[in-house]
């Protein structure tokens, strides 16, 4: 396949949703790992930069993660992650806080762990399950730990589809469509918002920058459905510039999207 550009941007799910939530207005704590290579300097550079504690950001031997995207002439796009440095990812101490939010990119025991101990504190439990793969023992127990999971339609499938992670123990269950909005799925039924209009440049970290919006939202004591509006909003904001991070709207942005 011949292509027509290249970039290289900061990326990486947490990362990009760190910075949404930062970005969106909460106070946010960093956990992972980079390398010690430019790459993983440049990582650092970007939270300390958003705002972001990286207390708890290890510095591993082995290289920082990387994802390789191929961006479409429509925007869409497919993704090859190598999680890299992210292996040697702990979770040592769970500051006080209101809401967990983790990935699929770092290893699931760290994942479930960290999950499980929020969930005894009374904290809110969120988890983006990608990369996803299929619904085994390891994550079943990491789905378990979860008020709110937020997969989206392609993930959705392979964990099984909503029934599936409700009947887990997962409180609600948010699926993400890209231009077809979102699905609240609680017990009680299904929720639908519209996606916000835009034309579309590259969709990477959209679903991130929603992950991220949305759990700055749900932090500051805001209903599920006005928080998931507004990052239906941001995600959408974020697709009409190229990359992950540099895509990321401010919430200033964001509300002057939402009050046009």
């Amino acid at each position: 396949m011949l292509g027509t550009a290249y970039a290289q941007h900061p990326g990486g799910k947490g990362l990009n949703q760190a910075v949404a939530a930062a970005r969106a207005g909460a106070t946010v704590r960093f956990v992972g790992a980079v390398g010690d290579d430019d790459a993983g300097r440049l990582l650092f550079d970007v939270l300390s930069s958003d705002g972001i504690d990286a207390t708890e950001l290890r510095t591993s031997t082995m290289p920082t993660g990387r994802a390789v995207i191929v961006v479409a002439d429509d925007g869409e796009n497919t993704i090859v992650v190598v999680p890299g440095a992210n292996a040697d990812a702990a979770v040592t101490s769970l500051p006080p806080c209101d809401v967990v939010l983790a990935q699929l990119e770092l290893r699931l025991a760290v994942i479930a762990g960290a999950l499980r101990t929020a969930r005894e504190r009374g904290i809110l439990t969120m988890l983006n399950p990608a990369p996803a793969g299929a619904l085994g023992d390891a994550l079943r127990n990491a789905l378990a730990m979860c008020d709110v999971v937020v997969p989206n339609e392609h993930e959705l499938e392979l964990l099984g589809g909503a029934p599936a992670l409700l009947a887990t123990g997962v409180g609600t269950v948010i699926v993400t469509r890209g231009a077809q909005g979102v699905d609240v799925v609680r017990g009680d039924g299904v929720e639908h918002v519209d996606a916000h209009a835009v034309t579309p440049v590259d969709t990477t970290g959209a679903g991130d920058t929603f992950c991220g919006y949305l759990a700055a939202g749900l932090a500051a004591g805001v209903n599920d459905g006005d928080a998931v509006r507004r990052a239906v909003v941001a995600a959408a904001l974020s697709t009409t510039r190229a990359g992950a991070v540099p895509s990321i709207p401010t919430a200033s942005e964001v509300d002057a999207a939402a009050a046009q």
